[in-house]
C-alpha cells in the first residue's frame, strides 16, 4: 500500500510521457497480477456496467422514471411547458415528455452489441492507464471508441420511435397549442438529434455510475478477478 500510495503522488507529478513510463514498470510480480488479468478486469467491470445499468434503461420507464437520466424539454421549449400547465394543460405536457423518454428507451437497445466490442478491443495499455485514472476513466475510454457510432445506430431508432408511437402528432398539437396563445413565437426544434444526444448522455451516465461503484466499494467487485485488479487503484 505504501508503495501505492508513493506511485500515485509521483504520477500526478510527471508528465503524460514520463507516466506511461512509470506505470510499464509497476512491480507486477509483487501484486500477482499481469497485463492480461488487468485488461480482463477491466472488460469485466464494463462489462458489469453494461449488463447492470444500460439494460436497466431499454425497460418501460428506463429513462422517463430514473431522475438521473430522465429526458426533460430542450431549452428553447421550457416555456411550452410551464406555459401549457400555467393554463391546466399539464397532461399534455406530461405526455410529450413520455413519447421523448419511449424514443430513448426503444434506441438503448441498440448499444449492447457497440459496447461490446469496444470493450473486447482494450489493450493492455488502454488497461492499466484507465486502472490508474479518474473514476470514470473506464467510462470515458467506452465514450471516445462508441460515441459515433452509436448516435448511427440511435439516431433512426429514436426517429422511427416518434413515428410509431405519433410523436409527431403529439408535438404539433402540443405546439400548435402554444403557438396559438397570444404573444408567442413558432417553435420548430429538431427533436431527433436532441433525444439522440440525451440518450447517449443517459447511457454513460449510467456505465460512470456503475464504474465508480467498483472502484469505490469492494462490496460491488462481485468478482475475484474484479477484486484483485481494483485493489491496485485502493
Amino acid at each position: 500500500m505504501k508503495k501505492l500510495l508513493l506511485f500515485t503522488i509521483i504520477a500526478q507529478l510527471l508528465s503524460c510521457g514520463e507516466l506511461q513510463q512509470v506505470i510499464d514498470q509497476l512491480p507486477q510480480e509483487q501484486s500477482g497480477i499481469g497485463n492480461t488479468q488487468i485488461a480482463e478486469g477491466l472488460r469485466q467491470a464494463l462489462d458489469k456496467g453494461i449488463d447492470k445499468q444500460v439494460s436497466q434503461l431499454t425497460r418501460e420507464d428506463g429513462f422517463f422514471k430514473n431522475e438521473l437520466v430522465k429526458i426533460a424539454l430542450p431549452a428553447e421549449l421550457q416555456k411550452v411547458d410551464k406555459t401549457l400547465r400555467d393554463i391546466g394543460l399539464g397532461n399534455l405536457a406530461d405526455e410529450g415528455l413520455k413519447v421523448l423518454n419511449r424514443a430513448a428507451e426503444d434506441a438503448v437497445g441498440e448499444a449492447t452489441p457497440i459496447f461490446v466490442n469496444a470493450v473486447k478491443g482494450i489493450t493492455f495499455n488502454d488497461a492499466k492507464n484507465i486502472l490508474l485514472g479518474s473514476d470514470n476513466a473506464a467510462t470515458l475510454y467506452l465514450t471516445g471508441q462508441t460515441e459515433a457510432d452509436l448516435y448511427k445506430k440511435f439516431s433512426p431508432v429514436i426517429k422511427s420511435s416518434f413515428e410509431k408511437v405519433g410523436a409527431d402528432r403529439v408535438w404539433s398539437n402540443l405546439i400548435n397549442k402554444y403557438n396559438s396563445i397570444p404573444l408567442t413565437s413558432n417553435l420548430n426544434p429538431d427533436l431527433t438529434d436532441y433525444v439522440t444526444q440525451e440518450a447517449l448522455n443517459g447511457v454513460y451516465t449510467m456505465i460512470a455510475v456503475e464504474e465508480k461503484e467498483i472502484r469505490n466499494k469492494a462490496s460491488s467487485r462481485t468478482t475475484d478477478l474484479l477484486r484483485k485488479v481494483f485493489a491496485l487503484q485502493d
